[in-house]
């Protein structure tokens, strides 16, 4: 898989923004990324401090641009784009403020289309990096918010997991916004997405709110987007083994074919992915942010430098 992704962003060369430049983490996957000439890295942060560390920790880097905010010389360009997209919500002296903040900082850089992506989350929560990236880069048109998904990569398998990340208590318009998002997502990684939309019922074997309304977020997700290959709803084995199907729900077109799983709730996306990847062996990558104008993406805080490099890679792939 990333190998591929690797020939696909590296023809591009994008460029993207790393609001933690002062994490070694970062560092060495941002210089990993710049010397195989993959993409373009932004380091924000003080500048004596991330080439001190650079040099203690012999980071080599090709090309690399390395901000101070408080120097930056468009500073006041970006105050003023700032002010503009916050639409009242914020004056000059408060956006100056809140631009020396490096997560808001790099979010107006990816919405000056000064980077193309963004990657932050190593040392900041997920709150810290979505909430630049929706008061600023926004959700897409037709999306009210935004969800995260993992790849879930085994040697050759790959499957995406939706929402494991962001919304607590989804409806079935939320549901039906992340089945489309995430199906989105799977095709941009060469997935060819085959989406269920999971219970613990399938097709009416319990009924309850809860069933309905994934069976709900199923019809909805069908009339927004028709050639949308979905159907629930669905219990994991029926969704993705096909004996089990054949007994479960015979009908649906799915056939135990899944691919792609959307959850119910975020306590089943986060408790799922976490039992694929510790008992299961998969490698979680992400989450990936969905259903933004422009890529924006949190890394966990106890990532490691793979971690760091390969979301930055996705991230990348996101932007093309």
């Amino acid at each position: 898989m990333f190998k591929e992704l690797k020939e696909t962003v590296k023809a591009a060369y994008p460029t993207i923004v790393f609001p933690e430049g002062t994490d070694v983490r970062i560092l060495e996957a941002a210089g990993r990324l710049s010397t195989d000439e993959i993409i373009k890295p932004i380091l924000i942060g003080d500048k004596q401090e991330i080439n001190k560390l650079i040099e203690q920790h012999n980071i080599s880097f090709k090309d690399v641009e390395v901000i101070q905010p408080d120097l930056f010389e468009d500073f006041s360009q970006l105050v003023v784009a700032f002010v503009e997209r916050r639409k009242g919500k914020a004056t000059e002296e408060d956006a100056r403020k809140i631009l020396l903040d490096e997560n808001y900082f790099g979010t107006m850089l990816v919405y000056t289309n000064k980077a193309d992506g963004l990657v932050s989350g190593a040392a900041h929560s997920t709150a810290d990096t979505v909430r630049p990236a929706l008061q600023i880069i926004k959700t897409k048109e037709g999306f009210r918010r935004t969800s995260g998904a993992f790849i879930m990569v085994r040697e050759e398998e790959k499957y995406m997991f939706a929402d494991c990340a962001i919304n607590i208590s989804p409806d079935a318009n939320d549901l039906a916004e992340i089945a489309i998002a995430t199906a989105e997502t799977a095709k941009a990684f060469n997935l060819d997405p085959n989406v269920a939309m999971l219970s613990f019922s399938t097709k009416g074997s319990a009924k309850s709110p809860e069933t309905e309304k994934v069976i709900e977020a199923t019809r909805i997700a069908k009339e927004r987007d028709p050639q949308l290959f979905i159907d629930g709803e669905f219990q994991f084995d029926a969704a993705f083994v096909p004996e089990v199907a054949a007994k479960k729900a015979p009908d649906s077109p799915l056939a135990g074919k899944a691919n792609v799983f959307v959850f119910p709730s975020l306590e089943a996306g986060n408790i799922g992915y976490k039992i694929a990847q510790r008992l299961g062996g998969f490698e979680a990558i992400g989450p990936i942010l969905q259903g933004l104008n422009k890529p924006v993406n949190d890394l966990s805080r106890g990532c490691n430098v793979e971690d760091v490099y390969k979301l930055a890679l996705i991230t990348a792939a996101q932007s093309l």
